[in-house]
């Protein structure tokens, strides 16, 4: 049976954020909160494969309790299950501490009905690190295809998925046995408009709520929150403006003149010998 995991995480709208100057912690309260693009789109990708080969698809997110409306808006996407790993002890996490929950959570997961594929989305739209979804690879031991813009084929019986994934220079086209993650660009598949079934469901589900305490995991506390986090926001501050450059009026000082005061300028700063050693 193909089963599909998305881990899907809700963010601050990028129009309104704010961080707080003493903690360097985004400040979420008051703010508009929206599911990730990216994961958004990984999660329709696997909506849409489960819809072709049948099987389900369950999410996964770690989050206050208010994330529990991001999971239901994945079910209303057409997501079958819904766990949010919720509590105090998982504040302050960073990416390391964030990769050791989900692993945790995911391998338990996998025992109670194995997974084919494992979607994330390329990165968040509020902390932009990308490192979550390799992080959890890495620690599950799975291959990862990053950059995921297409899957051209997913064959159950031999276990293999074919993938393309975009770099810098070209398009890859890669075949992986699973399970493997992928992590995804928003290319990989348009989010389509709920199905009035789902959109009904999504109105009545409840997810499961994963604790340190209630549910069928037990963490390290040492990796776990602030205590697991070895990343540390020593200081928060806003770049200065740039300033303008000075302008000349060639009338007053001619061209030759202009052209001399801005090289002098352009030597001063250190770029003249850049700028004229790209030219030869």
């Amino acid at each position: 049976m193909f089963h599909a995991l998305v881990a899907i995480k809700q963010v601050p709208d990028t129009t309104n954020i704010r961080i707080d100057p003493e903690t360097g912690n985004l400040v979420r309260e008051g703010v508009p909160a929206i599911m990730n693009p990216y994961d958004a789109h990984a999660l329709a990708e696997a909506v849409k494969w489960k819809r072709k080969l049948g099987g389900k698809v369950t999410v996964v997110s770690m989050g206050p309790p208010s994330f529990i409306t991001t999971i239901r808006e994945a079910i209303e996407l057409g997501a079958d299950r819904g766990i949010l790993l919720s509590d105090r002890k998982f504040a302050g996490a960073d990416t390391l501490a964030t990769s050791y929950v989900l692993a945790a959570a995911i391998e338990v997961i996998h025992k109670e009905e194995p997974i084919s594929l494992l979607f994330f989305g390329k990165q968040a739209i509020d902390g932009d690190t990308a490192q979550v979804g390799p992080g959890v690879a890495v620690r599950l031991e799975l291959p990862i295809l990053t950059y995921a813009t297409k899957i051209r084929a997913v064959d159950l019986e031999n276990g293999f998925v074919t993938v393309e994934r975009h770099t810098e220079h070209w398009v890859e086209v890669v075949e992986t046995p699973m399970p493997t993650m992928l992590t995804c660009e928003k290319e990989i598949a348009e989010i389509p408009f709920a199905p009035l079934p789902d959109l009904i469901r999504s109105l009545r589900y409840d997810p499961e709520i994963w604790t340190m305490s209630a549910g069928p995991l037990e963490f390290d506390k040492q990796q776990v929150g602030v205590l697991g986090s070895p990343t540390i926001v020593f200081k928060m501050g806003t770049p200065p403006l740039p300033e303008p450059g000075e302008k000349f009026n060639t009338r007053e000082v001619g061209v030759e003149k202009a052209v001399k005061l801005a090289l002098d300028k352009a030597a001063a700063a250190g770029v003249l010998q850049a700028v004229l050693g790209g030219a030869q």
